[in-house]
Parts: structure tokens; sequence; C-alpha cells
């Protein structure tokens, strides 16, 4: 059982750690895409701040959410993230991206069977010391 849930954390962990951090740093070169193009219309009138610095801003959330589920707090991480996503596709449907949006509520998906997957490996939520180390799951006798 073991060895299973390692050979479907291990990739999730990377997909969701990663993603995100290579998404927010992207956020300040815009060699990916033009971030800023998925605000709804009427989003740069209501922000305090340009679309860029609102992009950058962004950008280090993403950043600390990937560094979250690299840390070793995967479960807490992955909860981070799909959450994280959801919020991203509500934005993106409401700005008629919904190609983008259904591609995101899936990603929030993986993110939750990361989260789901951390918790059957028997890691905590929240670490119980620092720096957090990985839990094994209690071999069944």
């Amino acid at each position: 059982m073991e060895t299973n849930l390692n050979a479907v954390h291990l990739p999730l962990r990377l997909t969701f750690g990663l993603v995100p951090i290579v998404a927010g740093a992207d956020k300040f070169t815009n060699l990916l895409a033009d971030w800023a193009g998925y605000l709804p219309a009427f989003a740069p009138d209501l922000l305090p701040v340009s679309p860029a610095v609102f992009m950058g801003i962004v950008g280090v959330i993403e950043i600390i959410a990937g560094l979250v589920v690299l840390s070793g707090i995967t479960r807490l991480g992955g909860y981070i993230v799909m959450l994280w996503l959801t919020l991203i596709a509500i934005n993106v449907a409401v700005a008629g991206h919904l190609d983008i949006a259904v591609r995101d509520l899936v990603m929030a998906v993986g993110a939750f069977t990361l989260a789901q997957v951390s918790a059957l490996r028997g890691e905590p939520l929240l670490p119980t010391a620092w720096p957090p180390t990985q839990a094994r799951p209690a071999r069944a006798g």
C-alpha cells in the first residue's frame, strides 16, 4: 500500500509544487501568457493597483503555495492550491475564458487528491515540529 501511495504522491507533489512556482514567477515576465488578459474587463477599475502590480501579488501567492507543497506541509499545501485554483477558475470564467476555468477546476481536483493521498500517508495537516518531516503510514499487522 505504501509503495502505491508513494507512486501517486510524488508526481502530484511535484506537479502542484512546481507548476504554481513557475506560473507565479511568470507573472513577472509574461513569457507563458499575458496574465492580466485573464482579468475580467471591469477588474482594472476596481483594483487599487495596476493590473501588472496585481499580477505580481498573485505571482508571489502562487510561489508561496508551491513552496508550501514542496516544503513538507504537502497536505495543507494541496488544500491551499485547490482553493487557489478554484478562485482562479471563477475569475477566468467571469472573464469569459470558460475553457481555462474548466482546466483549472480539473487541476483543483488533482490538488485535492494530493491532499487526500498525503492524509492516507499519515501526514498531518499542520507540522508538529519544524522543519516538517514526512510521516509514514502505520504498517498493517
